[in-house]
Parts: C-alpha cells; structure tokens; sequence
C-alpha cells in the first residue's frame, strides 16, 4: 500500500531569495516549492541551484516538507536535478511535461543520485505539470511512468496559453478532470483546482474554487 503525504497546500519560494525561504516554514503551507524555473531569473539560475541543499535543510528542519521545481529543457534541468535530490528534499516538480520517456529519464538520473549520496532507493518522489495540449493523450502513460511518480496537476496559465484560451473555469474543467482521472486510475495523486492561479487577489472567489476542487476530488495544490 502507498504511504503518499498530505499536502493540501504548497508555498512556492524562489530558492535564490534568503529572505523568503527564511520564512517560508511560519506561512503554514502543508509543504514548500523550492523554486529554479518560473520565479528565478536565467542569469540566476546556476545561484539558485546552488542554494538549495542549504535553504531545503532550513526548511525541513522545521518540520516543514520539501519539494523542488527545476527547469526544461534537459540541458538545464539535469544539473537542476543533481543539486536537488538530497535527504531534505522529499520530491521534485517537473514543468512541461509531454510524455512518459521524460519521466523515465528524470527517473534514471534520480536513481544514480540517490545512489550516490546513500539515500534510500526511491527516496525522490516526482509531480509532474501538464502544461501543453499535446500531454493530455499521454495523461495516463505519464502518470505509470515511474514509481517515483506521487501525483500531477494542470498548470492553468501555461496550459491556457498553449490552448489559446484564458484560463477561467469552464475552459478549464475538461482538462482538470483527464488529469484527475488520469491519476485515479494510475492511483497517485490529483493536485490542482479549475481556476487561475492569479486569481488569489479575490480570496472569497479564490477559496470558492478550492472548495469545488475538492468536491472534484483533488487532494491539493500549489
């Protein structure tokens, strides 16, 4: 039987500013993003990186889990990947992800990270972010790619971009729900809910679409 945690909420912190990772265990999220794709700019990626066994070893000694999003495309994600894995570090978010071989290949570099650093073999659990269109016919190879595999989610804005839509409610239940189902039958876990990510600033609107996210079934999300 799986042990998969409970993280209903997930606080994202660029991993190269100290002063947010300072206090990133006080905001009571259920676990922490580590950030070096989206929030970190390109000349301060290789910072980032650098930055992470330590800002992960803060956070987690607070009791806090720890998760890392790393970068596509592989040229940038594998030392990503390398600065990652540790004992302080529970799992890795994956951006962009198109098929199942690219699961795979994080796998296989995971596997000989871990090996290295006397980590228990599967210790690096994955989430992979459906961010494309052409991912949703490759949903449920994705999601029995790997054991490492703990979960997915849509990632509303790049998704609806890709689509050509905005990214409101109803242009974004479908493909919630291939994702949901996708990890139901893979029996990992469904993150995300069917919104924005921008819209936060409406926190009664915000807490509504949480609300029917998990009526949807999903269990959390960043």
């Amino acid at each position: 039987m799986r042990n998969d945690p409970i993280w209903r909420s997930m606080l994202f912190v660029p991993a190269h500013v100290p002063r947010f990772v300072e206090r990133a265990h006080a905001r009571g999220a259920d676990a922490c993003v580590l950030d070096l794709e989206d929030s970190v700019p390109l000349a301060l990626k290789a910072q980032a990186r650098d930055a992470v066994p330590r800002a992960a070893a803060a956070i987690a000694a607070h009791g806090t889990p720890v998760l890392v999003r790393v970068n596509q495309p592989w040229e940038i994600a594998a030392p990503d990947i390398d600065a990652a894995v540790g004992p302080a570090v529970s799992a890795l978010v994956l951006p962009k992800v198109n098929d199942d071989a690219t699961v795979r290949e994080v796998a296989r570099r995971i596997d000989r990270a871990e090996a290295q650093r006397g980590l228990p073999a599967g210790h690096t659990r994955l989430i992979a972010l459906i961010e494309d269109v052409q991912a949703l016919s490759e949903l449920d190879a994705i999601a029995r790619s790997t054991p490492r595999m703990l979960g997915m989610m849509l990632g509303p804005e790049d998704f609806s971009a890709c689509a050509g839509m905005a990214p409101v409610r109803e242009a974004l239940m479908l493909p919630n729900q291939m994702v949901l189902f996708a990890c139901r039958r893979a029996g990992i876990l469904p993150f995300g809910f069917p919104g924005s990510i921008a819209d936060y600033g409406d926190a009664q609107a915000f807490a509504q679409t949480i609300r029917l996210a998990r009526q949807l079934g999903f269990t959390g999300t960043p």
